[in-house]
C-alpha cells in the first residue's frame, strides 16, 4: 500500500480517524475529509512536512464540494486509488417525530454522500484500473434501528445496496466496492453512555466485550489491499456475533 492514495471521510474522530491512521502507518498518502480537523492535524505534523497527508473541511452532502475536493487530491497526488466513505448523521428520533428537515439530512449526508463521493473518483479509478471503495455502514442497517432512527437505518440499508450496484458496475475496471457494517464498537460516541447502559449492551455481545476501532481498521486494510482483489460487492459484518448469518 505504500504507493496508493487513499480518501477518508468522517475521518476526524471514531472509525474514520482509525481507518485513516492505519493507512498512515502502513505508509499510504492519505486524505483526511470532515467538516472540521482541527483538532486532528497536529497531530500528524510530521506527516504533513513530508506530504503524506492532507486535509480538506466539507460536508459530504455539498455536491460541488465533493468534485472540487477531487480535483484537490488528484492534483497533489495524481492518483485515488482508496475511497472510505465513513461520513455519517445519526439521529434518535422517534418514527412518528422524524422531520422532513432530518429526513433530508441524514440522506443527504449518508447516502448523498456515499454516492457522490463514490461516482466523483470513478473516472480516476477507471483510468488506473485499480480501486478500492468501503461503504461504512452499520448493524442497524441490516436488522432495523435499536437505538437509531428509522432514517439513519434506511440511509445505512441503503449503503449496502449501493455497495451492490457499485461492485457489479466496476469489477470489470479493477476496482472493488465492500460495505462494512460494525456494532458495538468503542468510538467517542459510546464514551457518552452510562456504565450501567454500557454493562447492559455488553451482555448481549456473545464474545463479552465491546469491539475496538482498530479492529475495524485492519479489516478496512485488508479489503483495500491487494488481497483483497477477489472480494466485491460483500458486506462485512464486525459485531462481535450480536448478528451471525
Amino acid at each position: 500500500m505504500q504507493e496508493r492514495v487513499a480518501v477518508v471521510t468522517g475521518a476526524s474522530q471514531g472509525l474514520g480517524l482509525a481507518i485513516a491512521e492505519k493507512f498512515v502507518s502502513d505508509g499510504t498518502k492519505v486524505a483526511f475529509i470532515s467538516r472540521n480537523l482541527d483538532k486532528v492535524k497536529s497531530r500528524f505534523e510530521e506527516e504533513q512536512q513530508r506530504d503524506q497527508v492532507m486535509f480538506i473541511n466539507l460536508d459530504v452532502s455539498e455536491y460541488k464540494a465533493i468534485q472540487h475536493c477531487v480535483t484537490d487530491v488528484t492534483n497533489k497526488w495524481g492518483r485515488i486509488d482508496i475511497l472510505i466513505n465513513n461520513a455519517g448523521f445519526r439521529t434518535e428520533t422517534a418514527i412518528e417525530n422524524i422531520t422532513v428537515d432530518e429526513w433530508n439530512r441524514v440522506l443527504s449526508v449518508n447516502l448523498g454522500g456515499t454516492f457522490f463521493f463514490s461516482q466523483a473518483v470513478l473516472p480516476v479509478m477507471k483510468e488506473q484500473k485499480w480501486g478500492r471503495i468501503i461503504n461504512m455502514s452499520s448493524f442497524g442497517g441490516q436488522v432495523g434501528p435499536l437505538t437509531s432512527s428509522a432514517v439513519y437505518s434506511a440511509s445505512k440499508a441503503g449503503q449496502i445496496a449501493l455497495t451492490k450496484s457499485f461492485a457489479r458496475a466496476l469489477a470489470e475496471y479493477g476496482i472493488t466496492v465492500n460495505a462494512v457494517a460494525p456494532a458495538s464498537v468503542r468510538t467517542p460516541e459510546m464514551d457518552k453512555m452510562s456504565s450501567e447502559s454500557l454493562e447492559k449492551m455488553t451482555r448481549t455481545i456473545p464474545v463479552g466485550r465491546v469491539g475496538e476501532a482498530i479492529e475495524v481498521a485492519e479489516l478496512v486494510a485488508y479489503l483495500v489491499s491487494d488481497y483483497g482483489g477477489f472480494v466485491t460487492g460483500a458486506t462485512f459484518d464486525i459485531n462481535g456475533g450480536r448478528l451471525m448469518r
